[in-house]
């Protein structure tokens, strides 16, 4: 019954609201003369007409409705079932009790029925919602007709007699500048007296009624009399009459940003460098720039650089932001590549500035530096780029620079290692030649200094990037050779292919490796330096495949063709950590320790198979053939004077330990993953250990190569371990002193949150949060990793073709 009387009225409730709500504030004194009569006669005629369309729509609900609605309720319907009767099987007493048990289930079923709420949602009947329409005009016009209007008497008028509306005779606003992110406050819920205001806020006030109020204020420049005023001095407020109020004004002044410089720029090999800076204002620094000027007085000014350098504007680059978060105070760093800027390795001034919401800027103090760019050590590489900088120098140069490029590509094949890096000269110097002759220059400087600089990038990468390809192919062929037998000739002429290969490609390491800038507590390079010991063992591996091929041992051959094959990778990555710019911390000391005794296992395990041969062969060594070992169990860090294989074995697994204790405490998957592969190498190396003391030759040489296997794991999990946790330590999460009084660091320990565990770290989760690194530029420093790594080609084909899809997707 609710449902259908809902259904059928709500239209006339709905118009009998629409109508009263504006009799109700008072409205209808407002009308036009003659027109408030209609309205209400409208009104009604349209409520008297609805009322009988709902009644002539209203259906009383029957019984059997109601028990429908109730029985659509409840499972199987129970109230209709009992309703039924047997149609068939009457005279059958079998069907006759199977319909009496079914009766009295249903009976049992029909005692759950319960009342059915009504459904009075109106969304389908109306749907534009024109009841809510109504009721929210009618609830308004009761919350906010004025106290006393009586119906039809136009209650927001002021009568004769009547007072204005209760409370005050005025109000007003304070808006703070958006940039602040402070609220708007209302003027009369501030207490009278000293309020503090920010600069350039925004007070607007306004009177009602004819009370006789004003307003006196001497905060603001001069304006119109009722107009909005922004704050731009201290003064006073004041609104002066019967319930007025006056306040002293404070006006907080915006101090402008500061920037600061708290460290050096740190710098790869590539050229790029990373600048840390720090920025702060009290209500966020918006943007921000680095300058850099040449330092003229400190040029030296001598062959290219000797003339005046030509006009050229101050290198200007953007700071970076944070994305989101507080910039009140700001600790970031700015990473570019400046290495094809005509400024790149030339001393500079750099400045940097930032800027706030209302335009003022902070600078820091100048600071002298050398722009980082890329360092070329190919001779020629390094004669091409040093004269692209001379013609961006001046372009006085360009006769000399023209000619010095003519010099250099006039004997190509004593200079260039490809015919394409000789014709990509040529083009240049065509270049440079059409656009003097034209009197072009300075609208051709940009393609003739990119032509230079990728001839200079080919001529450096391209030369080593050959001689290792040159070197690969000739393992390749070689082993191919000891596979299908080949003859001794074919095996000479194959091994001295690959001495030559090998030696012009230490050599183009030896010419890349670029020196570390402070070798003060540095190893001097000299014979016995770990470089120099390498190449040796390279020479001496060649020469023992080598013999072991002229007597036929290929089996022994390709497993040392496989150890050079490793010490050839080593020497690669030591070349690629000095171009990375020697770096040093915690943990490098003892990587590099590790890594000699890894050549002093190598090495014992080397003994250890040559005694296994002489023992299998007959023979006795001789006297003097155990000093290589000891010597190289000098090399390995290890005492020379210890005379028996277990004694340099239990000495080298001693050294290990001493090594994995004073590693420092570092986080991450790569850290537990190599301290697991240390674990196993010390193992196996007391295992080796054990079966040497027992005499078991075979035994120990199969611990040792599991020790072997396990030390470099562990090194190359160390070595990502270590640079995930620098990386870590540039953005904030940086190093603790353990308390314990030993001095190794440990990281600090946090929750899964990021805050440290203990009372010191309750906020430490939030800052860390503010302290995240810039997403956009931590996805190019990713990016460029996955690029350094798909072009190392000496990685396993597996892993470069992963690389290579990875790329793919960016």
């Amino acid at each position: 019954m609710a449902e259908r009387l809902w259904r059928a009225f709500w239209p006339v409730l709905t118009v009998l609201l629409a109508v009263a709500a504006p009799i109700h504030a008072g409205l209808d004194a407002h009308f036009a003369p003659g027109l408030r009569a209609p309205w209400l006669l409208g009104g009604a005629a349209i409520v008297v007409v609805l009322f009988l369309d709902g009644l002539r729509r209203l259906r009383w609900p029957r019984r059997e409705e109601a028990l429908a609605r109730i029985d659509a309720r409840l499972a199987g319907r129970p109230l209709a079932a009992l309703a039924d009767s047997q149609a068939t099987g009457g005279d059958d007493a079998a069907t006759g009790a199977l319909w009496q048990a079914h009766l009295r289930r249903m009976a049992g079923a029909s005692r759950a029925a319960r009342p059915v709420p009504p459904d009075l949602d109106l969304a389908a009947h109306d749907p534009f919602g024109l009841r809510l329409v109504a009721l929210l005009v009618f609830v308004t016009a009761v919350i906010f007709a004025s106290p006393g209007a009586a119906p039809g008497a136009g209650g927001t008028g002021a009568r004769p007699g009547q007072t204005l509306a209760a409370g005050p005779a005025w109000e007003g606003w304070i808006e703070p500048p958006a940039y602040t992110g402070r609220p708007t406050l209302y003027l009369a819920d501030l207490p009278e007296g000293e309020i503090t205001l920010p600069q350039d806020a925004r007070i607007t006030i306004r009177l009602y009624g004819d009370g006789g109020l004003r307003i006196e204020e001497s905060v603001s420049e001069a304006g119109e009399a009722g107009e909005p005023f922004t704050i731009a001095r201290d003064g006073r407020i004041a609104i002066l009459g019967e319930g007025g109020a006056e306040w002293q004004v404070l006006m907080q002044r915006d101090r402008p940003p500061a920037v600061t410089v708290p460290g050096p720029a740190e710098t790869e090999a590539s050229g790029r460098m990373s600048q840390p800076f720090a920025a702060g204002d009290d209500h966020g620094v918006i943007a921000g720039s680095a300058t850099f000027t040449l330092d003229l007085p400190r040029v030296v000014r001598r062959f290219g650089l000797a003339p005046d350098p030509d006009p050229r504007p101050a290198l200007t680059v953007d700071l970076p932001m944070p994305f989101a978060g507080d910039r009140s105070e700001i600790e970031e760093s700015l990473i570019e590549d400046f290495s094809r800027h005509p400024l790149a390795n030339m001393p500079v001034i750099m400045t940097l500035a930032v800027r706030d919401a209302i335009d003022q800027e902070g600078q820091s103090a100048p600071v002298e530096m050398v722009l980082p760019g890329r360092r070329f050590f190919q001779p020629v590489a390094r004669a091409v780029i040093e004269l692209r900088r001379d013609l961006l120098w001046s372009h006085e140069n360009a006769a000399r620079s023209r000619d010095l490029l003519r010099a250099i590509a006039h004997r190509p094949e004593d200079l260039f290692p490809s015919r394409e890096a000789w014709d990509s000269l040529r083009a240049a110097i065509a270049l440079l030649d059409e656009a003097m002759a034209e009197d072009r220059l300075a609208g051709a400087e940009a393609e003739i200094a990119d032509a230079l600089w990728e001839v200079a990038l080919e001529l450096e990468e391209g030369a080593l990037a050959n001689a290792l390809a040159r070197l690969e192919r000739a393992q390749e062929r070689l082993g191919q050779a000891m596979r299908d037998g080949a003859s001794p000739e074919e095996i000479a002429e194959l091994m001295r292919e690959l001495r030559e290969a090998t030696d012009d490609w230490l050599d183009l390491l030896a010419q890349n490796a670029e020196p570390a800038p402070d070798t003060t507590d540095q190893p001097q390079s000299g014979p016995d330096n770990r470089e120099s010991v390498t190449e040796d063992e390279i020479q001496a591996l060649m020469d023992r495949i080598q013999e072991l091929m002229e007597e036929g041992r290929m089996e022994e051959a390709e497993a040392f063709m496989r150890q050079l094959d490793e010490l050839l990778r080593n020497l690669q990555m030591q070349q690629e950590e000095g171009a990375g710019g020697g770096r040093s911390g915690p943990g490098r000391e003892q990587m590099r320790e590790m890594q000699e005794t890894l050549r002093g296992q190598q090495d014992l395990s080397d003994d250890a198979f040559r005694e296994l041969q002489d023992r299998f062969n007959g023979r006795t060594p001789e006297a003097g053939e155990g000093t290589q070992g000891e010597e190289s169990g000098e090399a390995g860090g290890e005492a020379g004077d210890q005379d028996s294989l277990a004694a340099r074995q239990q000495a080298l697994q001693a050294e290990l330990d001493r090594q994995r204790a004073e590693l420092p405490g570092l986080t991450g998957e790569a850290a537990e993953r190599a301290r697991e592969s240390l674990d196993r190498a010390g193992d196996a190396m007391a295992r080796a250990g054990e079966a040497l003391e027992e005499d078991d030759l075979a035994g120990a040489i199969d611990h040792q190569a599991d020790a072997l296997t396990a030390l470099r794991d562990g090194l190359e999990q160390l070595g990502q371990a270590l640079a995930e946790n620098e990386r870590l330590g540039e953005t904030g999460e940086s190093y603790a002193r353990s308390e314990d009084g030993s001095g190794r660091p440990v990281p600090e320990r946090r929750d899964p949150l990021g805050r440290q565990t203990g009372d010191s770290g309750r906020h430490g989760g939030e800052q860390a949060m503010r302290d995240a690194p810039d997403p956009a530029r931590r996805a190019q420093e990713l990016l460029e990793e996955l690029r350094r790594r798909a072009g190392e080609r000496s990685r396993e084909a597996l892993e470069l073709d992963y690389l290579e899809r990875l790329l793919d997707l960016f």
